[in-house]
């Protein structure tokens, strides 16, 4: 199925790896010229390489940034022009009691998962609406909508992220831009790979056991595995096209099920 986004600009924050990285192939797959974006400029070069080699002939550049930091996100914005498809992707992540998250944490954390959405679609709205055609998605979480008691922060952020983009949506009424959100559920993206395999390794287990007992321990997953990042890539591949022109101010869910209503 064409997607009609053949020569579409787009530009995905965080995406050197991961659920971005996935959202960044597919998006090239579809003929979009794309641009990716990471902390270092290694990581950058590195995944354009990649991009370049698994999609021959992509037009694929990227631009590095700290979210963390406004002086490069400002540094990012002067060098970004034009975009038609914008995915708000970069964020943080960690497993922290409550008690023990300090002010400087929650600070870093509405910086690169908020903020980033904040400046990134101030940026690049007015354009759209401008030309008259745009897509801004946020790749959110189910943890903003049922907040882990242990990642508290993250589950905040992702809750402004939701808020967010609802509000960003009410100023496209009666034009062909489009904000939406995904949220997406427990997903084995490069970071949550580590990190199973850091504990792992403390714990002095395979892999792929503690991986099972994760699984397990999540009643509410109807997947009853990991989500993969191309799941998540292909609904926003789909959200970026035309042809979710209907869909707007939306949270669409690609959780596997995790949440348990109905909306």
């Amino acid at each position: 199925m064409d997607l009609g986004l053949a020569g579409k600009k787009a530009f995905v924050s965080g995406s050197t790896q991961g659920i971005g990285y996935a959202i960044a192939e597919a998006l090239l797959r579809e003929g979009a010229v794309v641009t990716v974006n990471g902390r270092h400029e290694d990581g950058v070069r590195g995944a354009v390489d990649r991009l370049r080699a698994a999609v021959p002939g992509a037009d694929v550049s990227g631009i590095p940034a700290d979210f963390e930091d406004p002086a490069q996100v400002q540094g990012l914005l002067d060098r970004l022009g034009d975009v038609d498809v914008l995915v708000n992707n970069v964020g943080v992540f960690d497993v922290v009691p409550f008690d023990a998250i300090p002010d400087d944490e929650w600070r870093r954390y509405f910086e690169v998962n908020v903020m980033s959405g904040v400046r990134l679609s101030r940026h690049l709205l007015g354009g759209m609406l401008a030309r008259g055609w745009g897509r801004i998605l946020f790749v959110a979480s189910e943890s903003g909508v049922n907040v882990p008691a242990d990642m508290t922060h993250y589950g905040v952020t992702k809750a402004g992220t939701l808020a967010l983009s609802n509000g960003l949506a009410k100023l496209t009424r009666g034009t062909d831009v489009t904000v939406n959100t995904i949220l997406g559920g427990p997903t084995y993206s490069d970071g949550v790979a580590r990190a199973v395999e850091e504990i792992a390794q403390a714990q002095g287990v395979p892999a792929d056991d503690l991986k099972g007992a994760i699984v397990a321990e999540n009643r509410t997953s109807l997947l009853q595995r990991f989500i993969d990042p191309d799941e998540i890539a292909s609904l926003a591949v789909y959200l970026a096209s035309p042809l979710s022109s209907a869909t707007n101010g939306a949270a669409l869910r690609a959780d596997g099920g995790v949440l348990t209503t109905v909306l």
